[in-house]
């Protein structure tokens, strides 16, 4: 199975836990480079302005102000010294937790209790910690990567108070792994819910043998025309998005009905349009928090999961 992120140990994260602060100019200053990249695109693995991820942003941000952080956020949430939430500072890395299975998002704390992130759905835009309908309830915890030359901290003792009992909760809590289904997974949980028949296989895919172990599934919800190969292949470690397993499902369980669902990121002339209604109609997808449907994103394990227990058929 892919993996995003890679799994960070804790004897890795408590050797990493306080080392020697970067130094930047001032607050000021990274917030206002941090605010250049406005409206800038999300792309996965993104690095660069033409489009970012939400850790190739962090990076590259710090980066300009003469801070090297590493490149992923499960690497990044290793750094610096852990801050709680009450006394977050300007300049401090927010993170999260989007999949429900550990750190998976980054942005750079604002004030105010605002911070500036590279969304999937949005790109690189200013939101609120305290958003009840979605980051709030997603917050994990904030690191401090720097000293700021010309802007000093004023309440080092209490930080300090809390760093130490921070630090003993980060170095006992490994950090842990988004991880997405494979075709090979969704073919196995539709097999499974639907009860086609996996006792035999005719398979004629180049890249799928009897070692796999969802062999007879993906056999079964081809012989089914659920799913088809591409040139030959069926491509079973590939990972699907959001839109496309829209289309499966739908066609899977001939689902029928229509709601309109108004999700922000879904223009009203995309391909999948009528498939997420269907999906919204029978209450299998709510969407986001922040009111998009995340097109693109690639579909989560548990989400996965989710949607198949709340079909009925």
């Amino acid at each position: 199975m892919k993996r995003l992120l890679s799994l960070v140990l804790a004897s890795f994260l408590f050797l990493s836990i306080a080392p020697d602060f970067a130094s930047a100019n001032s607050p000021t200053s990274l917030i206002s480079t941090a605010r250049n990249y406005l409206g800038t695109p999300y792309l996965l693995g993104g690095t660069t302005p033409r489009a970012f991820d939400c850790s190739g942003y962090t990076q590259y941000v710090f980066n300009k102000e003469g801070i090297s952080l590493p490149r992923t956020t499960g690497q990044q949430i290793s750094v610096g010294t852990p801050v709680s939430k009450s006394n977050l500072e300007v300049g401090d890395l927010v993170f999260f937790n989007t999949s429900g299975r550990g750190v998976s998002h980054v942005g750079i704390y604002i004030g105010s209790n605002n911070f500036i992130h590279a969304s999937v759905s949005k790109g690189v835009m200013i939101s609120s910690l305290n958003d009840p309908y979605y980051w709030k309830s997603r917050y994990m915890g904030a690191r401090r990567v720097t000293n700021f030359t010309t802007e000093n901290n004023t309440n080092t003792s209490k930080d300090n108070e809390t760093t130490t009992e921070e630090k003993k909760i980060a170095a006992a809590t490994p950090v842990k792994e988004i991880i997405y289904a494979t075709r090979a997974e969704v073919a196995q949980e539709i097999a499974d819910k639907l009860g086609l028949d996996q006792t035999t296989a005719n398979l004629t895919f180049k890249d799928v043998d009897e070692s796999n172990p969802h062999y007879h599934a993906i056999s079964a919800v081809a012989e089914a025309n659920i799913f088809t190969g591409y040139q030959g292949n069926f491509n079973p470690n590939k990972e699907l998005t959001r839109a496309q397993m829209a289309k499966v499902l739908v066609e899977a369980f001939g689902l029928r009905g229509s709601a309109i669902a108004n999700f922000k990121d879904v223009p009203a002339n995309h391909w999948a349009i009528e498939y997420i209604n269907i999906l919204y109609y029978h209450n299998i997808t709510s969407g986001y928090g922040d009111g998009t449907f995340g097109l693109d994103d690639k579909v989560t394990s548990k989400h996965l999961h989710a949607f198949m227990n709340r079909i009925t058929k």
